[in-house]
């Protein structure tokens, strides 16, 4: 018995499928003419009716009344998600500085969120956490960034993640 290598068999094995799909794709001789002609359509009855296409899913926009504000967070140890060294009190004496720093006339609350907020969503933009519902932020922020005006900074706002100064937006 002789042995083929095995690409050959495998090239044996696939040539008779590869020449029953060529038909799908190569042009098609016209037995009158001699010449390839293109494969003609098939009549408009026999071809599948062609599918709609299903709009794209669309954002749902936020149920409620919402704001839009900035924040700086000071975190401190034990706080979930924080890796400060800092003391609860220090850190409520860090937020009450930051806020009269964004409260003075001329101040950039974006430049200070950038340099010394520590939530590493929205500090490197500014602070900017863009429009929220309500039940969106934990209750404390909600109700500290509801009840500000807008462009009003809040005084230290304590969450379970640490300090918050808040600027509303809008």
């Amino acid at each position: 018995m002789t042995r083929r290598p095995l690409g050959a068999a495998i090239l044996a094995a696939l040539t008779p499928l590869s020449l029953g799909c060529a038909d799908l794709t190569a042009p098609q001789i016209d037995a009158q003419r001699g010449a390839a002609q293109p494969a003609q359509a098939q009549p408009a009855q026999a071809q599948a009716a062609p599918q709609p296409v299903p709009p794209a899913p669309q954002v749902l926009e936020p149920q409620g009344e919402s704001v839009e504000a900035s924040h700086i967070l000071i975190g401190y140890t034990g706080a979930p998600r924080s890796s400060a060294t800092r003391t609860k009190a220090e850190a409520e004496a860090e937020a009450q500085r930051l806020s009269g720093l964004a409260r003075a006339p001329g101040a950039d609350f974006a430049a200070l969120a950038k340099e010394h907020s520590e939530d590493p969503g929205s500090g490197p933009r500014g602070g900017a956490l863009g429009a929220f519902t309500r039940e969106r932020m934990v209750k404390p922020f909600s109700d500290a960034a509801f009840a500000l005006e807008v462009g009003q900074v809040s005084g230290p706002v304590e969450s379970q993640f640490g300090y918050h100064v808040i600027l509303r937006t809008k």
